[in-house]
């Protein structure tokens, strides 16, 4: 398949800048995975579509204030570092720009000198790792230096950190917000667990690579980066138990989908573990384990937008997100929700 036809028109005004002031109001399309068929309800009518001894998957990962604004030591230039993956204890691979400024040996200065950090090494992509030098606890020092890594189409500030983590968020690690789950609040989680749904965590730190723009024509060429996951062994039993009862299993978003796909087996046995995945899915993948999908809206030629076509087909999904624009659904991080399922 062609990245050409993952092409869709989106008028800018339609990329959500700021958060609704209640998560659960955003707007979901629901859409029939098979016959896609569509009808339109707000997110808090989620509640209408799981049952008891359903299995609600979500990322419980937390989003650091990754991004670091720095000078360079010897000629005071600005530089701003991403942090994207944490190699070592004080060394981290990084996204650097400009790239240009941050060659190997540059010494990078963040708040007056309390955090400096030495360009050790030019890896995959340009990337760079950085060596650290700090006095004090690494997590306090990035909560005071340290901005939340919002994605380059926001360009509103954002006045609450939070709103870019899930209610949930557990585990430090990602650069970016698993955003599908962005949409529950405490209470209506609440509500589903009430009425006797399971919700297992899964645990994957959300890189950049999920969202780099796809460079090459043959979609199959591309290669996804590796993301760390975790998935616990009594996470694993509430997944696979669901499957075992003729339940359906619903994943909050790409990253809870990606990480249970990774670890099941050709018979759809979710299995405990930790680790890496690359898994790219686009049409042609065959789903072992997921039922329904909660997703966003994702950019034109994304591989998130391939993975949703996999769940359904691309026609469907094109054709769903002509008539979300039609709509004037919100798009993106802070924007709208759909549902895919089996029937409406």
């Amino acid at each position: 398949m062609k990245l050409s036809d993952f092409y869709y028109d989106l008028p800018q005004e339609l990329i959500a800048q700021d958060p609704l002031e209640k998560r659960s109001d955003s707007r979901l399309m629901v859409v029939g995975r098979e016959d896609g068929s569509i009808c339109h309800r707000h997110f808090y009518d989620i509640l209408n579509y799981v049952n008891q001894g359903d299995c609600l998957v979500i990322n419980d990962t937390k989003v650091i204030p990754a991004r670091l604004m720095g000078v360079k030591e010897e000629t005071g230039a600005s530089i701003e570092v991403l942090l994207l993956k944490r190699r070592e204890e004080k060394v981290w691979e990084t996204l650097v720009k400009p790239g240009k400024k941050a060659r190997q040996g540059a010494r990078i200065s963040f708040g007056d000198g309390l955090l400096v950090g030495e360009v050790t090494d030019i890896v995959e992509d340009g990337n760079r790792l950085i060596s650290f030098e700090y006095e004090g606890i690494w997590e306090e020092l990035l909560d005071r230096l340290g901005q939340m890594p919002l994605p380059p189409y926001i360009t509103h500030q954002l006045k609450d950190r939070n709103r870019y983590q899930t209610v949930y968020a557990k585990h430090e690690g990602s650069a970016a917000a698993p955003t599908a789950g962005l949409h529950f609040t405490e209470e209506l989680l609440q509500q589903i667990t009430d009425k006797g749904v399971e919700i297992a965590r899964v645990t994957l730190h959300v890189g950049l690579g999920t969202f780099r723009p796809v460079k090459v024509d043959n979609i199959s060429e591309h290669h996804m980066h590796s993301e760390f996951y975790i998935v616990e062994k009594e996470e694993a039993a509430k997944i696979n138990a669901a499957k075992a009862r003729g339940n359906q299993v619903i994943s909050v978003g790409t990253t809870s989908t990606r990480t249970v796909e990774s670890v099941a087996d050709e018979n759809g046995v979710v299995h405990a573990g930790s680790g890496f995945t690359d898994i790219f899915i686009y049409p042609g993948y065959e789903f072992r384990v997921i039922d329904s999908l909660i997703t966003n809206f994702h950019l034109p030629e994304s591989t998130l937008l391939m993975l949703v076509s996999a769940f359904s087909t691309r026609e469907k999904m094109l054709h769903a997100y002509e008539v979300a624009v039609k709509e004037q659904y919100r798009f993106f991080s802070f924007g709208d929700a759909m549902l895919i399922r089996k029937n409406l």
